[in-house]
């Protein structure tokens, strides 16, 4: 990859990581012990789609510790995203279809990411938590964000806008 590539790479993943963490001080739902932030899943996908799934991961790592110090996330963040991220990010990367993206971002972070914080609610927040109890919120979480960026990036590839940002 050439340098200028890796540079236009690292600069989309870092304008969307201060664009999550500058939105996250004003769009989000406190769900219990969780907060919900769809604008997280919208990055995730416009990451996966214009960088691909390694940097849509730190894009989500980024975002989420930022979050975190501002105190407008929970440890919630970094199960959820990352690993809905990296899944759309591989989905992507391997159909270039964006309904397959989607899904990939709304299972990863609903079902597999509820997964992965499951452990982080019980053995490291002390909350009482139930797998069924966490994963409809990460699903509504992810599936809000996930159909704004859909159709975002549905106008930008019917108005040829994608290609030439890629």
């Amino acid at each position: 990859m050439s340098p200028i590539k890796k540079l236009r790479k690292l600069t989309y993943t870092a304008i969307i990581s201060a664009i999550v963490a500058v939105s996250s001080t004003i769009v989000y739902i406190p769900v219990g012990f969780a907060k919900i932030f769809p604008v997280q899943h919208l990055a995730n996908i416009l990451t996966a789609v214009l960088v691909g799934p390694y940097y849509a991961v730190v894009q989500a790592l980024v975002a989420s510790t930022i979050r975190n110090i501002m105190g407008t996330g929970s440890l919630f963040a970094f199960p959820g995203s990352m690993i809905g991220a990296l899944l759309a990010g591989i989905v992507y990367s391997k159909t270039k279809n964006l309904t397959f993206t989607a899904l990939g971002e709304v299972i990863g972070t609903g079902i597999f990411g509820a997964m992965a914080a499951y452990p982080v609610a019980v053995l490291i927040l002390g909350q009482e938590a139930t797998l069924f109890g966490l994963v409809p919120a990460f699903i509504m979480s992810s599936f809000a964000g996930t159909a704004f960026a859909f159709f975002l990036l549905k106008i930008l590839e019917r108005n040829h806008v994608l290609k030439k940002v890629m």
